[in-house]
């Protein structure tokens, strides 16, 4: 039994680095290739090669069984599939920073539970319509609803989106989507017996084990870590011991394991350590990422029926048309851009792995159809694969979807208030984005008395500015509608903080269009693009990696020659922190 487990697992890693090599080579998102992995390796890929005679022909010509190379036990898959996402969701837990998100609390509270009231409430509609049991309509309201921690933080993390306004977005929706998740998976044993005494119980248990992760985070956690925290592998044990704790005392109360683990994660998130613990773990989360989306392929074909077309048709346009649309009404009602608004909701078109978690619990409970649990899965698979490229490929299909999307520009009543314009000021600056390189330059400006016009697609930041009388107007560089109202005419100086290619090329077109002689500076993270903003006509392109380093490089010679200018520096830029923190500027823009 170990031989053949240990064998499976080179198998699937041989494949899937076999794979993902290609992915990288063929510069494509590696999550549909660790699928294609576990659909070859699984019990597809077995019948497949007993099909064509490759097994036989293997036994004939070198008298090897080459059948046991195949994962074709199902336990072995879903015991696969459960710890893969239980140290996914850990490591996700891990990674979430509560106080980042305080800037979109509204929208990801009220407008996270919003969304997943109404995809829920039509999705249920819709099972019933389609003649699915009222049980079961429930459970497909619930897996429609959700969208996948796992796989968008996985994206945004390697397109260096996560820390972006929508990224933020979407993270906080997703972990109120994860939050009503956990109250779900709570509840799915009363569904037959359905009681308020049972639902409470339920809460009751759930919120005592959150309590006791608070309080262990607050006063336990800090000094056992304090402690483990002198020895890397003493760290590293102690956060897989608390990974575990939680998740045996989930376990032992009826919860999932994964659901233990996500809290493991959330409790050790703002610990002082927290970076340190992600770095030791990370490996792990690249190991169990691959492993559960190359399960997740394995599990595929399993028993697949002809009469579950139809229905995964219907839910999968569902999730990738009707779903997006929700949550970009929701963002746009929350005042946020139609880019932004729209970035948020391609990201969150797929389903999430608590939808797996669910429709395994139905299937052991008798509460749904292995049908309806293979169309959970197929649902799975298609949407995550679908949403790697959605994500990959957002501004291209924003950019062609644009003439579409002006249906989302007649929520106009709060934009006129996120603007304050002086009519009878001149603007000599135009600053395009109020991120952290933004706010260094706008202070600057305001120090030698130039009048600057801010423009940010940031409801939050254009409020702050609006109390103190900065001029600034709400909207987005990439929207040709924003870019007409600016006046480019009697400008000195435009400078974009924004890091988007194609905005910033448009940007500097538009402006020498209407004055030659502005000076303009554009942003990129990357050289050929600065190259090219420069063949455009950027007078100076801003790096930030390559501007901290060179300020670095200042300060370490300062420093060598005189140790109190590094005490200086380091006392300004304490005090510069904090007054930021205290107004509440750190806003990084997408992309």
């Amino acid at each position: 039994m170990m031989e053949n487990i240990f064998l499976n697992m080179g198998v699937i890693f041989i494949v899937a680095a076999i794979l993902g090599f290609i992915a990288k080579k063929l510069n494509q998102p590696k999550i549909p290739f660790y699928i294609f992995a576990g659909f070859v390796v699984g019990p597809f890929g077995l019948m497949l090669a007993e099909k064509v005679g490759l097994i036989s022909l293997f036994l004939s010509w070198f008298a090897v069984d080459i059948s046991g190379i195949f994962v074709s036990d199902p336990s072995i898959i879903k015991i696969l599939a459960e710890i893969g996402i239980a140290f996914l969701l850990f490591v996700v837990g891990l990674e979430l920073n509560l106080k980042k998100l305080k800037d979109i609390g509204m929208i990801a509270t009220l407008g996270g539970s919003l969304q997943v009231l109404i995809l829920f409430t039509i999705g249920s509609i819709f099972a019933l319509r389609m003649g699915f049991l009222h049980i079961e309509a429930i459970y497909v309201g619930l897996i429609l609803a959700f969208s996948s921690t796992v796989v968008v933080v996985k994206l945004l993390v390697d397109n260096k989106e996560l820390n972006t306004l929508h990224g933020r977005i979407v993270i906080g929706i997703l972990l109120m989507q994860d939050v009503i998740a956990v109250f779900v998976l709570s509840m799915l044993a009363t569904f037959n017996t359905f009681s308020v005494g049972m639902l409470l119980f339920a809460l009751f248990k759930i919120i005592s084990v959150l309590v006791v992760s608070v309080f262990l985070s607050k006063f336990i956690f800090p000094k056992i870590f304090t402690f483990a925290a002198k020895s890397n592998e003493v760290l590293f044990l102690v956060s897989l011991a608390v990974c575990f704790f939680f998740s045996l005392l989930l376990a032992s109360l009826g919860f999932s394991i994964a659901i233990g683990a996500f809290i493991a994660g959330i409790t050790l998130a703002n610990l002082p350590y927290n970076i340190a613990i992600v770095g030791r773990v990370k490996s792990i989360r690249d190991f169990f990422a691959t492993l559960f989306f190359v399960s997740l392929g394995m599990e595929f074909f399993l028993e697949p029926s002809v009469g579950i077309l139809k229905p995964l048709i219907i839910f999968f346009l569902f999730i990738v048309v009707f779903k997006p649309i929700v949550i970009m009404l929701i963002c746009s009602l929350f005042g946020y851009m139609k880019s932004t608004s729209f970035f948020a909701s391609l990201s969150l078109a797929q389903i999430s792995e608590f939808s797996l978690i669910i429709l395994s619990q139905g299937l052991i409970l008798g509460h749904i159809s292995q049908d309806l649990f293979s169309i959970g899965v197929m649902l799975a698979v298609i949407t995550m694969t679908s949403a790697s490229y959605f994500i990959n490929y957002d501004n291209q299909i924003y950019t062609g979807m644009s003439k579409v999307l002006k249906v989302f520009d007649f929520i106009k009543s709060d934009k006129k208030k996120l603007e304050y314009l002086p009519k009878e000021m001149k603007y000599d600056v135009v600053l395009v984005g109020v991120n952290r390189i933004g706010y260094s330059i706008i202070k600057s400006l305001n120090k030698i008395k130039e009048n600057v016009l801010v423009l940010d697609y940031n409801p939050e930041v254009i409020k702050s500015f609006i109390k103190k009388k900065q001029p600034c107007l709400y909207g987005d560089i990439g929207d040709l509608e924003t870019i007409s109202r600016l006046n480019f005419k009697s400008v000195d100086i435009v400078v974009s903080t924004v890091s988007t290619q194609p905005y910033n090329i448009m940007l500097i077109q538009r402006v020498k269009e209407q004055n030659k002689d502005a000076l303009i500076f554009v942003t990129t993270e990357e050289i050929d693009n600065a190259l090219e903003l420069y063949d455009t006509g950027a007078d100076y392109v801003i790096l930030p990696h390559f501007l901290g380093g060179e300020y670095v490089s200042v300060l370490l010679e300062e420093s060598a020659k005189n140790m109190n200018k590094l005490i200086v520096a380091k006392l300004k830029h304490i005090e510069e922190l904090k007054k930021r923190k205290r107004i509440g500027h750190e806003h990084p823009k997408h992309h």
